[in-house]
C-alpha cells in the first residue's frame, strides 16, 4: 500500500478592492475566468488556469509590435524576466529590449515588470497593486497600448508573468491585438504541489524534471522527494548518495530554484532509526548537511509506514517504555533535536515536514497526544485525511487535524496515486475535497501515478483546487486539463477525452466512464444504436489518434497497455451492439456470427498487462463495470432470445 503525505493549515484572510471570484461556484480553469465582472465578451481572461481570485476584462486593448520594451524594478525575478521576454517573442514581437524607463516612441508596446512604473501602470489600468496581497500573489494590467505585472514576492511576480503567458496569442509575426484584462491573484493556501511518495517503480531523472516545469506552469511551490523504493531514503539512510546520484539531485534542486518550487528532501529512518542514539541523529543530521550543500532548504523525516510497538534497539524500550505514546515521544525527540540542531542552525531552511506514524484518522489517542505535546510547534504535521486515500475531506475534518494533532497540518493527498492498484489508470479529476479545505491548510501536496506524464490530467486539477478553490469545479477543470494535454489539436483532445472516461474511476471518483456509461443508458433507453456505436468507434480509434497525434509521446508510452486493452474492448462492445441489433431484426446467421466473435475478442481485451519493477504481470482494465458489463448483457440477451426462439 502506498503511504501519505501531508498539507497543513493556515488561513488566508485577505480584504481586497477587487470583484472576488472566489464566491462563485460552478466554474474552473478556464471556464470561471469566463464569469469575470464585466463586459460582454470572455476576451483572453478566459485561457486563465489557474482561475485566478479576480479578473475583469477592460474594454481596451494593446497590440503586440515588433519591437517591445520591458521596464524592469530592480532586483525583479530574472526567472520572471526570462519568461517575459520568452513569451512576448512568442506572440509575435522581433525585439525585446530591457531599459531603465519608458521609451517615448510613438505605438511601441511597452511593459512594466514591478518597480515604480508598473506600480503606477496597476493603479491607472485599475489592477491595484501588489502590496496588499498574500505571499505568491500578483497583479496584473493590459490596456492602453502598456502591460503591467506586479507580485507580492519574487514567486508572484514569476506567476505573473505565467498568467501573461495564458494571456498572450501565439503568433509568428507582430501585429496581433490582445483584449485589456485586469488580474489581481493570490493562491488559497501556501504550500501546493506534488509529493513522490509511491511505492514501486520510482520516476525517471528526466520526468521529475519535467515535473518542476508543469509545477511552475501550474502554480504549484512544492515538490517532496520521496520516493518509497529510493533505498537511499529508507533501507540504507544512513548513508551517502554516490557521486552520480548526487549530481542528479542537485540539478533538480537547481531546475526547482529557477521555477520557484521549493525542492522537499525526505529522509525515512524509522525502519532502523534508534531514537535514543546520539550517533543516529548525527547520521540523520550529517545526510542533511550533504543535500543543504547542493542547495536543498526544505527537509522532512517522514515516519509512516512503520511499526511502533516494536523497537529497533532495546534503549528506546528502556528510555521511552512501550505503547503509542512512548512512541509519540520518541519520535518527538528525534525530530526536535534534528529541529534545533540542524534546520534551527542552517539559515534559510524552511520549517521541519514529519509524516506521524498514524497518519489517516481523527482518533484520540496516546500517541498523537504525544506528538501534539512535545513535538516542537513550528514542524508540519502531514496528515492523509479520514483514510489513507480519502474519499471526501471536509473543512471540520481539516480543523478537528489541526486541534488533535496540535500543528499546522499539511495534506498529503493520495491521489491519483495508484501503486496500490496498479492495473489502474487514475485518469479522472481532484474531487471530494470541500471549498475552504485549503484555508485550514498549510498545503497540500498530491501523490501521483507510479506513471508521470499520465498523471498530469490530475495534477492539473489538482493545481486548480489548491489555488483557488471556491471557483473550482472539478469537471471543467479535468475538461481544462485535456485541452492543455492535447495541445490544440481537436481530434487528439476528443481521443484522449474518450480515453480518460474510461480510465476514471477511483476512491474519489466512484463512477467508472460516466460519460460511455450515460451513452449506454442512453441507448437502453431509446434503443438508437448508431449514436452509441458513433462513441464506441471514437474510443475503439482513440489510442491509434493518440499515437499519431499527442505531442507528449511519454503519455502514450506510459500508457501503452491501457490503449491496447481500450483499442480492444472498443471492438468488443461494438460487436456486442451488433449482436443486439442482430437479436433485434431476427438476423440469427449475423448474431451466430457475432456470438462466436465475441468472446476471443474479450479474451484479447483482457490479455493487456503492466509490468511492475519486479516483473510481476499485472493485468490492465480499462471501463471495468462499463464495457464488460456492456458486452456480457448483449451476450445474456442473445442467449435469452435464442432461448425464447427454441422454447
Amino acid at each position: 500500500m502506498h503511504r501519505t503525505r501531508t498539507t497543513a493549515a493556515t488561513a488566508l484572510a485577505v480584504a481586497l478592492a477587487v470583484i472576488p471570484l472566489a464566491g462563485m461556484s460552478g466554474s474552473s480553469g478556464a471556464a470561471a475566468a469566463r464569469i469575470a465582472d464585466a463586459g460582454d465578451s470572455p476576451g483572453a481572461a478566459a485561457s486563465v488556469s489557474p482561475t485566478p481570485q479576480s479578473v475583469h476584462d477592460r474594454s481596451d486593448h494593446v497590440t503586440i509590435t515588433r519591437s517591445v520594451t520591458v521596464v524592469a524594478g530592480p532586483g525583479t525575478d530574472a526567472p520572471a524576466l526570462a519568461l517575459v521576454t520568452r513569451t512576448l517573442k512568442d506572440a509575435g514581437a522581433r525585439h525585446v529590449v530591457r531599459a531603465g524607463r519608458a521609451t517615448s516612441r510613438d505605438g511601441q508596446l511597452t511593459v512594466y515588470v514591478d518597480g515604480a512604473g508598473a506600480a503606477r501602470t496597476l493603479r491607472e489600468l485599475d489592477a491595484g497593486g501588489a502590496g496588499g496581497l498574500p505571499a505568491d500573489g500578483y497583479a496584473l494590467a493590459i490596456g492602453a497600448g502598456r502591460i503591467a505585472l506586479a507580485g507580492k514576492d519574487a514567486t508572484g511576480t514569476y506567476y505573473a508573468a505565467q498568467t501573461l503567458r495564458q494571456l498572450l496569442p501565439h503568433s509568428d509575426r507582430p501585429g496581433a491585438r490582445v483584449r485589456g484584462t485586469a488580474v489581481r491573484d493570490w493562491p488559497a493556501t501556501p504550500l501546493r504541489g506534488v509529493i513522490e511518495g509511491f511505492y514501486g517503480t520510482p520516476w525517471s531523472h528526466q520526468a521529475r524534471l519535467d515535473q518542476l516545469d508543469f509545477s511552475a506552469e501550474h502554480k504549484m511551490n512544492i515538490y517532496v522527494y520521496s520516493p518509497k523504493d529510493d533505498a537511499y531514503l529508507r533501507e540504507k539512510w544512513r548513508d551517502r548518495y554516490p557521486a552520480g546520484r548526487l549530481a542528479q539531485i542537485k540539478e533538480l534542486v537547481d531546475r526547482a530554484r529557477a521555477r520557484h518550487v521549493e525542492f522537499t528532501y525526505a529522509l525515512s529512518p524509522g525502519l532502523s532509526v534508534c531514537y535514543s542514539s546520539d550517533a543516529d541523529v548525527e547520521a540523520l543530521t550529517a545526510k542533511f548537511g550533504t543535500l543543504w550543500d547542493i542547495g536543498v532548504r526544505t527537509f522532512a523525516v517522514p515516519l509512516d509506514d512503520i511499526s511502533y510497538t516494536k523497537w529497533n534497539c532495546a534503549a528506546d524500550k528502556a528510555r521511552f517504555g512501550t505503547g503509542g505514546g512512548a512512541a509519540g515521544a520518541a519520535q518527538s525527540q528525534l525530530l526536535n533535536r534534528v529541529n534545533r540542531e540542524f534546520i534551527a542552525r542552517h539559515r534559510g531552511a524552511q520549517p521541519l515536514q514529519m509524516v506521524p506514524t498514524e497518519y489517516a484518522d481523527l482518533k484520540a489517542s496516546p500517541y498523537k497526544k504525544a506528538l501534539a505535546t512535545r513535538l516542537d510547534r513550528n514542524v508540519l504535521v502531514e496528515w492523509t485525511g479520514v483514510g489513507v486515500i480519502a474519499p471526501t475531506i471536509s473543512v471540520a475534518q481539516a480543523r478537528q487535524a489541526r486541534d488533535l494533532f496540535g500543528h499546522r497540518i499539511l495534506l498529503w493527498d493520495n491521489y491519483p496515486v495508484n501503486d496500490y492498484v496498479s492495473k489502474r489508470l487514475m485518469l479522472g479529476p481532484f474531487n471530494g475535497r470541500a471549498p475552504g479545505v485549503p484555508g485550514r491548510l498549510a498545503g497540500i501536496t498530491a501523490n501521483p501515478m507510479i506513471q508521470p506524464a499520465a498523471s498530469e490530467l490530475a495534477l492539473h486539477t489538482v493545481a486548480d483546487y489548491v489555488w483557488n478553490d471556491r471557483a473550482y469545479d472539478a469537471r471543467a477543470s479535468w475538461r481544462d486539463a485535456i485541452r492543455e494535454l492535447a495541445g490544440g489539436d481537436a481530434r487528439a483532445e476528443r481521443a484522449l477525452h474518450a480515453f480518460a472516461d474510461v480510465n476514471y474511476t477511483s476512491a474519489i471518483n466512484p463512477h467508472q466512464a460516466p460519460e460511455l456509461a450515460a451513452a449506454i443508458d442512453r441507448f437502453r433507453e431509446d434503443g438508437r444504436a448508431g449514436r452509441l456505436d458513433g462513441v464506441l468507434r471514437d474510443l475503439r480509434n482513440a489510442p491509434a489518434v493518440l499515437r499519431d497525434r499527442l505531442d507528449s509521446r511519454a503519455f502514450v508510452r506510459e500508457s501503452k497497455p491501457w490503449l491496447d486493452a481500450t483499442r480492444a474492448w472498443g471492438d468488443a462492445a461494438r460487436d456486442a451492439l451488433r449482436l443486439i441489433e442482430a437479436d433485434r431484426a431476427g438476423d440469427t446467421a449475423t448474431a451466430r456470427q457475432l456470438r462466436q466473435r465475441i468472446p476471443e475478442l474479450v479474451k484479447t481485451a483482457k490479455s493487456y498487462v503492466y509490468v511492475d519493477m519486479k516483473g510481476k504481470r499485472i493485468p490492465v482494465v480499462v471501463g471495468d463495470g462499463v464495457l464488460d458489463t456492456f458486452v456480457a448483457d448483449a451476450l445474456a440477451g442473445h442467449g435469452a432470445s435464442r432461448a425464447a426462439r427454441t422454447g
